[in-house]
């Protein structure tokens, strides 16, 4: 029976004791207030932060990128680059640090030493060792101290399944050593019993997505099955030892998958009266009030509690980036007084059921942990059911006050190599500047009364504005009310839901004709072709009516009568059908996702931002239209000048099969949009999604002849339509092949021709990303895979050539390989599916034909066995590539990636640019003359630095490239929509017998 008491009386008590622990905290403090004169550089450098924003951001890179340097003079070249940066103002020792004219020189070898060591004093304030020898003599200084531990492995990221088994047996001998460790301790009553019961002296804490490389929520049956099995051999292990084990709790996107395979876990008769286990909870959620319901729920009925470490949440900054890219709600509070307000509204939830659940109180915001305490003592809690916990190496003072107030402490106490430990490091230092933080609070001497009042919960929805990423209503100065469509998350159990029923759905429609529509009529064709499903070509998706050149014939014509009366459209008209087409999409767009997976191959993680990429494309140009459709207007005294646009005619589009919904959809709607009657020709194997389509712009009001869907032969009947005089234009993405060919037959003016046609073309690729010594190999591993086997290397935009400076050479294609070995390779409908099948069969035998010719030109690092059932190949990998190498110059557009090696990056830039192609290139670096240069001199239409280069989405990175890659302005950017007009200038001499009106006087 929970004793209720009111909040007030909570607060009466939550004040005396915080004010008690404050005062503690404050005296003898060693950080800033008596130690100014003897601040050592490691102090110096956050005291210099704390005061210099712009400093502060250069500096926190500058350390992050720090061990990745290799010699003094790099250090000292980087020190230069990041704090010499004009926009940064420097205290004068800075400035004399950084006075040095070569990094070779003697004072730059003393100012990289000087930096270097004070960042390594810094690290080890806050990681407990960087061996376990180490660890344990922190440990047994914390026992000394009366304090508990917990101790956390920093590692790099889990991205292969050889780094998953790593982490399980590193946290295995961790275990073992630790209880070995314990062995010779002494009973510390404070922290080893607790009303009579033994504690465990070892506890580790874990982080349940280490535990396999491909954790994913789209995957939840099988995340879970690969990760349980480890888990329950670490929990064996910690209870043959009895050690104790808590599990963290990571970004948002893994929080629900997180507790669900701890919950089902943990009711397992063999560790079902386990109560040496916890569970970590996020008071920054907006719904962890709800998750804590769920776990006292789940606790009463296991019947055996755990402990639930309540933190306030060390992901801040990145939920909301995050939550701004994906347009998706923010999981977390705007403000950080909400934050603390709801971590005392938990911890309430958590000390009132404390028969249900054990607390771990984790915070070093004294009046947080104040709250605890007193809610504690007025409820008359066992000690077994509180402790307070604290990290390694901030808030001593306070850790200190509560083992003194008689309160069980425990240290979470990072352990490893300040490599892996750096991203920790810069959380934590992050923490100790931020303006919010009540450690700089403290510090800066607020009012206690400022300190230690009650904090507020914000109101709002969590929506994130582009413009400031706060949460916050921004004010704008576009015109445009333009937002990109949110990609669906995944993590939601109801949005796994909804693309499961939707799968069902398309399946029931599967192996239906269509027809070309011509003339607002549905044509019946001589010729028709299957489209299959590549992961199983035995299945049908749907037969496609191919139309013949005499209906290729009709179609021109019918858009040429249409075309005076949709010329004459007011824009505002045109755009609002692209709108109503777009919130169509929005409403079937679980339902587009599954007929792309099932007639293209593509795995529903990269289908779904393909409609996201469709809508935006109809929204985006529905609004620029509107905006050219403003026109320009010079007037003088006497004269008026007015520059408008008009539409050109009857446009062809021809599009791919690798964007199957999105590249066409953004094709179409431009010419529609423009003015110009527009026949789509789609790629045979994906003219099911396209039939989508035009069933949609029917649907969204398009009038018969301005819109037809003419699926058809490329050589016959696209043939046609490229040669015919009444055409006005030809928008084409595909091979280079063929795209030359048409821009050379457009050229061709033909009998009865009065124009010149205008040609789009968008060819292709061999993109290339420069991965150089100063990259974050976590990053650059991840963005290479992907970027080179999403979709099983079938985009434009994919990663063909990797160009790594030597350093780093060995160390990268080691883990680049493995991640790519741990990728699972299956039928795109499968959720655990990362890699799909091919296309077709003529694309799998001359990708395998690549493959051949890559054997003869370099070494085979890896060569993934793939489904034999199906048009599959798996990744491969060629290292010791020539740079003239064919599979270095010819696109192969498939999962095949060439690794080479440059000595400088002089020469990794030569070998990127060198090749016919300008699409899309990458750059994986943290030194800004490298990430400067690139800008400038790479030969790319789209460069991505320190991300992958698949995935340009509209408006943000309008794509396109030049050289033999295409012709014509950027997809999604404010010039392609130019391409479809031709600009008309009008003057009119508004003087009469010397007189013009008082307007044009003005």
């Amino acid at each position: 029976m929970v004793l209720q008491v009111s909040e007030s009386t909570y607060e009466a008590k939550t004040q005396a004791i915080a004010r008690q622990l404050l005062a503690a905290s404050r005296e003898n403090r060693s950080f800033f207030a008596q130690m100014r004169e003897q601040m050592r550089w490691d102090d110096k450098l956050l005291a210099v932060a704390m005061g210099n924003p712009g400093l502060r951001v250069q500096l926190f890179r500058l350390i992050d990128c720090l061990p990745s340097l290799r010699s003094k003079a790099e250090i000292a070249r980087h020190m230069q680059e990041y704090l010499g940066d004009p926009s940064v103002e420097l205290p004068s020792a800075l400035k004399g640090l950084l006075n040095f004219a070569s990094a070779d020189s003697l004072p730059g070898q003393v100012a990289a030493t000087t930096f270097s060591t004070a960042v390594e004093t810094l690290a080890h304030k806050y990681i407990s060792g960087e061996t376990i020898k180490q660890v344990i003599k922190t440990i047994e200084q914390l026992r000394k101290n009366k304090m508990a531990f917990t101790v956390d492995l920093l590692g790099e990221a889990v991205i292969t399944e050889a780094e998953a088994e790593s982490y399980l047996n590193r946290y295995l001998e961790l275990m073992e050593q630790l209880t070995e460790a314990s062995r010779k301790w002494s009973t510390v009553e404070a922290i080893d019993l607790a009303d009579g019961e033994p504690l465990p002296q070892v506890q580790v804490s874990v982080k349940l997505t280490a535990f396999y490389s491909q954790f994913d929520p789209l995957d939840p049956e099988g995340s879970r099955a690969r990760v349980i099995d480890r888990i329950r051999t670490l929990l064996r292990k910690a209870n043959e030892l009895g050690a104790a084990v808590h599990f963290d709790m990571e970004q948002y996107t893994y929080k629900d998958l997180t507790l669900e395979i701890l919950k089902q876990l943990l009711l397992e008769d063999e560790f079902r009266t386990r109560t040496d286990i916890g569970i970590t909870l996020q008071a920054y959620l907006r719904d962890s009030v709800p998750d804590l319901n769920g776990l006292i729920e789940w606790a009463k009925e296991r019947g055996h509690p755990v402990t639930v470490r309540l933190v306030k949440g060390a992901y801040w900054d990145q939920e909301t980036i995050k939550a701004v890219q994906k347009d998706w709600q923010q999981p977390v509070f705007d403000e950080k007084s909400s934050t603390d307000a709801n971590f005392e509204a938990l911890t309430r939830m958590l000390l009132e059921n404390h028969e249900h659940l054990y607390a771990a109180i984790g915070s070093h915001n004294v009046r947080s942990q104040a709250h605890a305490i007193a809610i504690a003592e007025t409820l008359n809690i066992p000690r077994r059911r509180i402790e307070l916990q604290v990290l390694y190496g901030m808030a001593d003072k306070l850790a200190k006050s509560l083992v003194d107030q008689g309160y069980r402490v425990r240290v979470y106490c990072p352990y490893g190599e300040l490599i892996p430990g750096m991203a920790y490091l810069i959380r934590r230092l992050l923490e100790n500047t931020a303006n919010t933080s009540f450690l700089r609070q403290n510090l800066e001497d607020r009012p206690v009364e400022e300190l230690l009042a009650p904090p507020t919960l914000e109101e709002g929805n969590g929506r994130v504005d582009h413009a400031n990423g706060n949460g916050k209503a921004a004010t704008s100065t576009s015109p445009s009310p333009f937002r990109n469509a949110a990609d669906t998350d995944y993590a939601v159990v109801a949005e796994r839901d909804r693309a499961k029923s939707a799968f069902q759905s398309v399946r029931q429609q599967l192996g239906k004709t269509y027809l070309p529509l011509i003339d607002g009529e549905y044509r019946n064709t001589l010729n028709t072709v299957d489209s299959v499903n590549p992961s199983n070509p035995s299945e049908v998706v749907g037969q496609i009516g191919l139309m013949s050149i005499e209906q290729a014939e009709q179609a021109i014509q019918a858009a040429k009568a249409a075309f005076p009366a949709w010329r004459n459209t007011p824009v505002k008209q045109r755009a609002d059908i692209l709108r109503k087409a777009a919130d169509l999409m929005e409403q079937r767009r679980a339902e587009l996702s599954a007929w792309m997976v099932l007639e293209t191959g593509k795995p529903l993680k990269e289908a779904d931002p393909e409609v996201s990429e469709a809508i935006d494309f109809c929204r985006y140009y529905a609004d620029e239209m509107e905006r050219l459709d403003r026109g320009h207007h010079y007037d003088l005294p006497g004269e008026t000048n007015r520059y408008f646009y008009q539409p050109r005619g009857v446009s062809v589009i021809i599009s791919p099969w690798n964007f199957p919904l999105a590249i066409p959809t953004g094709m179409t709607v431009a010419s529609l949009v423009t003015g110009n009657c527009t026949l789509l020709k789609p790629a045979e194997t994906s003219s099911v999604i396209a039939a989508k389509l035009a069933e949609i712009l029917v649907d969204a009001g398009i009038p018969k002849g301005v819109f037809q869907f003419v699926p058809g032969k490329g050589s016959t009947a696209g043939a046609h339509m490229v040669k015919h005089p009444d055409v006005h234009m030809i928008t084409f993405t595909g091979s280079q092949e063929v795209g030359c060919q048409i821009y050379a037959e457009a050229a061709i003016l033909q009998p009865g021709q009065r124009h010149l046609k205008r040609v789009i073309a968008e060819m292709g690729g061999k993109n290339a990303i420069i991965v150089d010594e100063s990259a974050d190999l976590d990053q650059a591993v991840q963005g290479v895979v992907q970027s080179a086997f999403g979709y099983s290397g079938q985009k434009c935009s994919a990663c063909s050539r990797v160009i790594v400076l030597e350093p780093i050479y060995e160390t990268f294609v080691n883990r680049l390989v493995e991640a790519a070995r741990s990728l699972n390779i299956g039928e795109a409908e499968q959720s655990s599916t990362q890699m799909g099948p091919v296309i077709d069969h003529a694309a799998q035998a001359r990708i395998r034909d690549y493959i051949d010719k890559g054997r003869a030109e370099a070494t085979v690092a890896l060569e993934m066995p793939a489904p034999e059932q199906g048009y599959f190949v798996g990744p491969v990998i060629f290292t010791d590539v020539s740079p003239d190498a064919k599979i270095a110059q010819e696109e192969i557009f498939g999962p095949v990636l060439a690794v080479m090696q440059a000595n400088n990056f002089d020469e990794a830039l030569a070998i990127a640019n060198g090749t016919r192609y300008a699409l899309t290139g990458g750059l994986y670096s943290r030194t800004p003359s490298h990430i400067e240069r690139a800008q400038i001199e790479s030969e790319v239409g789209n460069l991505y630095i320190n991300r992958g280069t698949t995935g340009a989405i509209v408006a943000r990175q309008p794509f396109g490239g030049f050289k033999l890659s295409g012709v014509g302005s950027k997809a999604g950017g404010p010039d392609y929509l130019l391409q479809f007009l031709e600009p008309k200038a009008v003057t009119e001499n508004i003087q009469r017998q010397g007189f013009a009106p008082i307007a044009g006087m003005e």
